[in-house]
């Protein structure tokens, strides 16, 4: 079941209105033509709201639960995936997934934040929230990775990484801190991609990559805009005043030189066709990589340093 923000309110209620009509339609009332002009009218009403979406509605979209989650683009993209669980330190995390498979026939080494699509899951999951020993595990995949000379992936969204007693306690800071240094050091090529909430260091340490990728829709910023608004006015309710002036749309981060590319999604947000977004994502994935294809471990290390060196100088 389709579920809508608060500002798609006019898009709901024609959509409800297509939906009256339909149930009568179907017990034998001719009003085909009426369903098709309101069907219409809300797909403008819908591209319209979009085309011109506020940094904070753009935020309420990152965070719609129905978008395409890891385990959606693991499942339609890679075959043969074959999970790896532990950081062989403390124990396993199941908001940091990541494991081996194959992209279009090619060994790949996928990791990645799992959300949860049901209040099962998102409890299981953590809603994506990694402790220490998610990072850590991103570690040991990545130096699997490496060794076997195995691209690396990583398919981000994250509202941050968990701030609990116990995560902080295992060294959150340092396991993220080390993460980021191990996307920084592969010899093989990396490709990130920010499919939702790209939120602080829980988001960055995996988003170090060679490629920087960014739905049209997604955020990516070093703090969420309640826990910038908290701090900058000491007012939770100045969230909105924060996402407009923390620059953390897809196209301030395109701007900036922090991401290379922004994949467009379906009108209306990722979450109305994820079909369509994923075959997306996987064109652009495979672009990524090839740009990349024949570079020795030098080379790879080299373009990656010089790509976050030069973030912001586009402006200056």
């Amino acid at each position: 079941m389709r579920s809508y923000l608060d500002f798609e309110k006019p898009v709901a209620e024609l959509d409800s209105k297509v939906d009256e009509l339909r149930a009568l339609a179907a017990s034998g009332s001719d009003i085909g033509e009426e369903i098709l002009r309101l069907e219409d009218k809300a797909g403008q009403a819908l591209a319209e709201l979009y085309a011109n979406l506020t940094p904070w509605q753009k935020t309420l979209v990152a965070r719609h639960p129905q978008r395409p989650h890891f385990t959606d683009f693991v499942t339609a993209l890679i075959t043969e995936f074959t999970p790896l669980a532990g950081d062989r330190k403390f124990g396993e995390d199941e908001a940091l997934m990541g494991g081996f498979g194959r992209f279009r026939g090619e060994s790949i080494c996928v990791m990645g934040q799992e959300k949860g699509a049901s209040t099962d899951s998102r409890i299981k999951h953590n809603f994506g929230m990694a402790r220490p020993e998610g990072y850590r595990k991103a570690v040991r995949l990545m130096e699997m990775a490496e060794r076997f000379g195995i691209p690396v992936l990583s398919i981000v969204d994250s509202a941050g990484a968990y701030p609990g007693i116990g995560a902080e306690e295992r060294g959150q800071a340092e396991a993220i801190a080390r993460s980021t240094d191990a996307c920084l050091s592969l010899g093989v090529p990396n490709v990130a991609i920010v499919t939702g909430e790209g939120m602080s260091g829980g988001a960055i340490a995996i988003t170090t990559a060679n490629r920087v990728l960014m739905f049209e829709h997604a955020i990516y910023s070093v703090i969420s805009p309640e826990a910038a608004s908290s701090i900058l006015w000491r007012d939770g309710t100045k969230a909105q005043e924060a996402a407009t002036n923390m620059k953390i749309t897809a196209q301030d981060m395109l701007r900036f030189g922090v991401i290379d590319t922004i994949l467009k999604e379906p009108v209306g947000g990722a979450h109305r066709d994820s079909a369509a977004m994923i075959a997306t994502t996987g064109e652009a994935i495979a672009q990524a990589f090839d740009e990349l294809r024949n570079l020795d471990a030098e080379m790879i290390r080299k373009l990656r340093r010089q790509k976050f060196l030069d973030i912001g100088r586009k402006l200056g």
